[in-house]
């Protein structure tokens, strides 16, 4: 059995024209918004990655079966999405404990929480991993409940099942991120009642047995972490380097601090340029990431490898997920002197000469922080288990080998 890997020879600058595509984060809940609607729902500019096609066959086998497909769920945690509009629409669903990469294995209490909230009863079958069975065969009823923590899964999971609750449902201390109101705006079209989507209150008025019609196909945004993490591969060794698709207004905590590190762009409209960015000077800067207005977790990674080419002492302190700091230790194996002190907490010095090496993906992002530290290293870089690169990105070896990259999937 022979297994891929991207190889990457560093050192060239980039050149041309890129366009962001479809933002994953907002078509896989629109896809899983697809068992509350009467007809087959219109998407386009969906991406073509591997975790699009995992929630897509969920959904072909949940229409043949009735249930959440484990083998499946077990290497997508966006899978939980299935659960909410499975249970508000057939008063039942059986499903796993969703997977993913290595961060993906989290608890899902904030989902149960929610739907116990809502009148639905839990029962965990005596298997390992966990399996779950909700019922609610006299249907959800509306419910006020408050996130202890923002959740941008468990706000989208609890909208769509009080879509067809009894009641009003007000979500409280609800994630604010962009995704949430494109998927509000899109359940509203068909017929939801939902007001708030983007603030932290958000009103769902339910209408229980009224399934939701496709009024017009849904246009899957840009995504804004893609466009991240190519704007920090422009600053660190953009030449003339355009980026199209870029939503500003998405990422302003990211721009902030990518303007704080000494990054110079231009912003045209939603295109973002870059201009001999590799001749700059970068900078030192602390990060801390936050729910959104704040600086995306997703983005943390990435960042930190161009902090390795900023001069000075860096602190990045990620708050929101747990094991998110793990592939120091291979940027440290390529030069990087980064240093640990607790599992949210890392400095990174700079600047540093970062050398090419075999590197083993752990998760989507850690991957395309691999990706950027091959690309500006001296010599040659193997990263495997690139299956979690593609569960986000598109293609990306062949976009970036079109602005000059020697890349390969070998």
């Amino acid at each position: 059995m022979f297994v891929a890997k991207l190889r990457i020879m560093g050192g060239k600058l980039l050149e041309g024209e890129i366009e962001v595509k479809g933002s994953k984060n907002a078509a896989l809940p629109i896809l899983a918004s697809s068992l509350l609607f009467k007809e087959k729902i219109q998407i386009q500019n969906l991406p073509e990655i591997e975790d699009v096609q995992r929630i897509n066959e969920l959904l072909d086998a949940f229409n043949l079966t009735g249930k959440i497909d484990k083998k499946i769920a077990n290497r997508l945690r966006a899978s939980i999405l299935l659960a909410g509009p499975a249970l508000a629409r057939f008063g039942q669903v059986e499903f796993p404990h969703p997977g993913g990469c290595l961060i993906g294995t989290r608890p899902i209490d904030v989902f149960l929480e929610g739907w116990r909230a809502m009148g639905a009863e839990i029962k965990l079958l005596g298997r390992a991993p966990e399996e779950y069975i909700i019922s609610a065969l006299r249907g959800l009823s509306g419910s006020d409940y408050t996130f202890k923590i923002p959740s941008v899964t468990g706000t989208e999971a609890l909208m769509m099942s009080a879509v067809l609750a009894k009641g009003t449902t007000l979500l409280k201390n609800a994630a604010l991120e962009p995704e949430i109101k494109y998927l509000a705006d899109f359940l509203n079209a068909g017929g939801a009642g939902i007001s708030g989507a983007g603030t932290p209150t958000i009103k769902i008025e339910g209408r229980p047995g009224e399934l939701l019609k496709c009024t017009a196909p849904f246009a899957v945004p840009p995504d804004r972490i893609e466009a991240g993490s190519f704007a920090i591969l422009g600053a660190l060794c953009g030449k003339n380097l355009r980026i199209k698709n870029f939503i500003a207004e998405e990422l302003p905590t990211f721009l902030a601090l990518l303007s704080n590190v000494g990054a110079e762009y231009i912003l045209e409209g939603n295109a973002l340029i870059f201009k001999n960015a590799y001749k700059k000077t970068l900078r030192a800067s602390n990060v801390t990431t936050k729910e959104f207005p704040g600086f995306p977790t997703d983005l943390q990674a990435p960042f930190t490898t161009l902090l390795t080419q900023a001069e000075g002492q860096s602190l990045v302190h990620e708050t929101i997920f747990e094991g998110r700091l793990n592939y120091i230790e291979d940027l440290n194996r390529m030069g990087a002197e980064i240093t640990l002190c607790d599992p949210h907490r890392a400095i990174v010095r700079g600047p540093v000469k970062l050398t090419g090496r075999g590197l083993e993906s752990p998760d989507i992002r850690a991957g395309l922080a691999f990706i950027i530290a091959g690309i500006i290293a001296d010599g040659e870089t193997n990263i495997g288990n690139i299956y979690q690169i593609d569960r986000g990105y598109e293609r990306i070896d062949e976009r970036l080998r079109v602005l000059g990259t020697d890349i390969k999937r070998v």
